[in-house]
């Protein structure tokens, strides 16, 4: 049996993991990227905190030494179900059984001017342009003479109080109390302002009421304005319009305030749902195809009883979707009855900043927050990472950061063909 995974992210990483040396079964993973990277951890890439190969590592040295692992660079164009096969855009391939593990790219609602402008919080290159934005913008700032222009450069607005959205803040925050005034002694670090925007009535909805005020209460003691029920509809001439009719003049949006999946020539079209997520059977099977499945973030999967709306797009619910699929695809060659996939909640922290976290454990429900819950999301984000490498490479960064307060990452890496047109 010959697997084809799509994409590379925690789904199908995990998927492909399960299958190592498992007889009778062949595994191609396709990435448009040589690396699996790790994005919880993305905004710290971005903030200069985390330098890129902390939190990403190649397929094909991971896949070394995996006989019936390989791995395929080469992004998806069309699916012919009928012949099973894929057109990719270096070639194609068969399959016997086709994976979409393609995960989410970030949704900006239709905003033309916010999807140009804005800065997005998805991919390492996201992280890596984001942190080269802003380090430009802090130079521009400490030569520039007119205070308006610099509390334009110096203001950061981050849209979406997510975890996303609030780790980032908290880390802004962090940032501008211990480092700036260090090294950007030319700058009034009181001349700018950090806002957390959010269309809803609170942050980290998904979580406890008790995680939601612990964060309110901790990032507005860090210093971020924080404005509810606030949406942004526009982004253009360096100003932020919300749907209330107020702006803020920013050259730095943020954008962590939404996702949606993405569709591919070949899927049918009422094979989509909500969010353009592929409809599953309780197997993962796509809905209207035999031998096509979808995990993870791309996947919406409404058989799980506790979850009759559709899984929460989280990293646990991409894993364990993962490794369920690989046990039944063991099953298949073994002519057994396949297992439905049942999600197990684990729980949902957020990190806000240093010795602050908040986290919510469901059996038994529990919460904690401050110090506790801050070594709890440490751990377990460590724990998370692909390889020992990564981890003792990430633990060895945070013990520099957490003991000095500080990073030595703060570099604009760019292309030499760009630098010309980059130079402030």
């Amino acid at each position: 049996m010959h697997i084809v995974i799509i994409g590379g992210g925690f789904a199908g990483i995990n998927l492909a993991k399960a299958l190592t040396n498992q007889k009778g079964i062949t595994v191609t993973l396709v990435d448009k990227n040589n690396y699996n990277f790790f994005p919880p951890l993305i905004y710290q890439v971005a903030t200069a905190f985390l330098e890129p190969s902390s939190i990403s590592y190649p397929f094909r040295k991971f896949f070394a030494g995996k006989k019936n692992l390989q791995f395929r660079l080469g992004e998806l164009i069309k699916v012919i179900p009928n012949e099973n096969k894929i057109i990719l855009n270096n070639g194609e391939l068969s399959y016997d059984q086709l994976v979409f593990a393609t995960g989410a790219e970030t949704s900006y609602f239709g905003m033309e001017n916010v999807r140009k402008n804005a800065i997005p919080m998805k991919t390492l290159n996201d992280a890596i342009d984001m942190r080269n934005t802003l380090l430009k913008n802090l130079e521009k700032a400490a030569i520039c003479n007119d205070i308006r222009k610099r509390r334009k450069l110096l203001t950061i607005v981050v849209a979406g109080g997510g975890p996303t959205g609030v780790e980032v803040s908290g880390m802004f925050a962090e940032m501008r109390k211990s480092i700036l005034i260090k090294e950007y002694p030319e700058l009034d670090t009181s001349a700018s302002n950090i806002y957390l925007v959010d269309g809803g009535e609170a942050l980290l909805s998904p979580m406890s009421v008790a995680s939601q005020q612990d964060t309110l209460e901790a990032v507005t003691k860090l210093g971020v304005v924080v404005k509810l029920n606030t949406r942004v509809v526009d982004y253009k001439d360096d100003t932020v319009f919300f749907a209330d009719g107020n702006t803020i003049q920013t050259k730095n949006l943020i954008w962590a305030a939404g996702v949606t999946a993405r569709e591919f020539e070949g899927i049918p079209s009422e094979s989509y749902g909500r969010g353009k997520r592929m409809l599953t059977d309780a197997f993962n099977k796509v809905n209207g195809t035999t031998n096509i499945f979808a995990i993870g973030d791309t996947c919406l999967q409404v058989t799980d009883i506790n979850f009759p709306q559709g899984h929460p797009q989280v990293a646990q619910v991409a894993i364990q979707q993962g490794l369920n699929l690989a046990d039944n695809f063991k099953k298949l060659l073994e002519n057994k009855n396949l297992k439905p996939f049942i999600y197990k909640d684990k729980g949902s922290m957020a990190i806000i900043g240093k010795n602050k976290a908040v986290v919510d454990l469901p059996k038994p429900k529990m919460h904690f927050k401050g110090f506790i819950a801050w070594m709890i999301w440490l751990f377990v984000h460590l724990m998370s990472l692909i390889t020992y490498r990564n981890r003792i490479n990430t633990f060895y960064h945070w013990m520099i950061a957490y003991f000095s307060k500080d990073q030595s990452l703060r570099m604009i890496i760019r292309p030499d063909k760009r630098i010309k047109e980059e130079i402030i």
